[in-house]
């Protein structure tokens, strides 16, 4: 007989805090009715300045399928955070977190580029990808190589060895979910095994807030820039000579105003 609910909570209380907010985000979606196209991310998109899309792109999901097959395996992922006697735990899992969740994206969106401007894919300009799944794949990878004994619970019953898992579970989400992006699952992979191999390394908890803050303040600001949400306090402005761009503050009211000159934006078409 397993542990109780609340015992396995204690243990991967990061990976309970991301399933509980990917569980809220999806609950919010349903309820206000929002489609792929005003939270997932595109090379459209990608290319007119919504940055932000990164991040809400990786926790939303509008398929409960979707959702459903993400979280289970994020369960049964999270044990990373017991993993300390093996140079993982819990800051291990968050760090690289947030690098799975960044490089992965920008990887998707280099696919895209490189698919549509090499290879004059056209079709792949205004395909919108959405899920957690980039992270997921990810750590399955980072598993297999650094716990290959490991197993892969999904949906309670389903049990995969871990050192297949990836690409297992690349073909088998294929299959249940038709519309999965075959690209964003092995951006995933591609990142998890340089985070795995040692290529990418050395995430400290001072760089881990560092790199927080950064993703925080480009969130914000192409969230604004791009006109997706209004900020009252943050206005952008151009100056006469675009190509000196300046950056400062001034006293407004009670608080203070961001004043940024801004390069228009070029070769975009808006659809």
């Amino acid at each position: 007989m397993g542990k109780p609910l609340f015992y396995e909570i204690l243990e991967k209380p990061a990976t309970s805090c991301i399933i509980a907010l990917c569980c809220a985000i999806w609950f919010y979606i349903q309820k206000k009715n929002i489609g792929y196209s005003h939270v997932g991310l595109s090379y459209e998109t990608a290319i007119e300045g919504h940055h932000w899309r990164i991040i809400t792109s990786a926790l939303s999901h509008i398929s409960v399928i979707h959702l459903v097959f993400n979280m289970s395996a994020l369960w049964s992922l999270g044990v990373v955070e017991q993993l300390g006697h093996m140079s993982m735990g819990m800051e291990f899992y968050l760090q690289y977190t947030l690098v799975l969740i960044v490089l992965s994206g920008a990887l998707v969106v280099l696919s895209y580029h490189v698919l549509i401007q090499r290879f004059k894919l056209e079709y792949f300009r205004r395909v919108t990808a959405v899920g957690y799944s980039c992270v997921v794949f990810g750590w399955m990878t980072i598993l297999s190589v650094k716990q290959p004994s490991s197993k892969l619970e999904l949906f309670g019953f389903l049990s995969l060895p871990i050192s297949f898992a990836p690409f297992e579970s690349l073909i088998f989400t294929s299959i249940i979910v038709p519309q999965a992006s075959f690209i964003g699952h092995l951006s995933g992979i591609i990142v998890g095994y340089a985070i795995a191999w040692g290529l990418i390394h050395g995430m400290t908890n001072y760089w881990a807030i560092t790199m927080l803050g950064w993703i925080v303040f480009v969130f914000v600001f192409s969230l604004k820039r791009s006109g997706a949400y209004d900020f009252r306090f943050l206005v952008i402005e151009p100056v006469t000579d675009p190509s000196l761009p300046s950056v400062r503050f001034l006293a407004s009211g009670n608080g203070r105003t961001l004043q940024m000159s801004t390069l228009p934006v070029r070769g975009s078409d808006l659809v």
